[in-house]
């Protein structure tokens, strides 16, 4: 999960299903994701074995490729660093003062020039907690997204999605 190689892209993955009857391998991957409890979303660089991670889970999350303006709405809206601390333009400045705004920070995460784990280690959280969709899911939880649901791998639609849940 470090800086994206060439070709590679930028996603968000949010957990729709809670635990319920969950089977414990799939737990342990949505756990590897650190998508344990219902509407958790991450961000993620796409790689061979997040694909694999994603597929395996795809029955309780939904997940596709978010750009610069959706990642900064993010930060700012549901993002926090310890502390419980909001992420605004004075915290950027502070730890990252190479980019200045959360923006600039939203827009090197979505070129893939800034590794995910430096965020964590100057003490962004990894997880954030989202609310439950603005008007409810448009269609059922229980389906992929291509077959009327709601659940798998949507592209750049997840961007309506993450909006109404900020």
């Amino acid at each position: 999960m470090g800086a994206m190689d060439d070709g590679s892209r930028c996603l968000v993955a949010v957990r729709l299903r809670g635990t319920a009857r969950i089977n414990p391998e799939l737990q342990k991957t949505l756990e590897s994701l650190r998508l344990k409890s219902k509407y958790n979303a991450v961000l993620l660089y796409e790689t061979p074995s997040i694909k694999g991670m994603l597929q395996r889970a795809k029955d309780h999350v939904t997940w596709g490729e978010v750009d610069a303006d959706t990642i900064a709405r993010l930060l700012e809206g549901r993002g926090r660093a310890t502390g419980n601390r909001r992420i605004d333009d004075e915290y950027v400045r502070g730890e990252f003062p190479e980019y200045g705004s959360v923006e600039k920070l939203a827009a090197a995460i979505a070129s893939g020039s800034i590794p995910l784990e430096k965020l964590w280690r100057s003490g962004v959280k990894p997880v954030f907690r989202l609310h439950p969709p603005k008007g409810g899911f448009d269609k059922t939880i229980k389906r992929a997204y291509g077959s009327g649901g709601e659940l798998g791998y949507r592209g750049p639609d997840i961007k309506y999605l993450i909006e109404r849940m900020i």
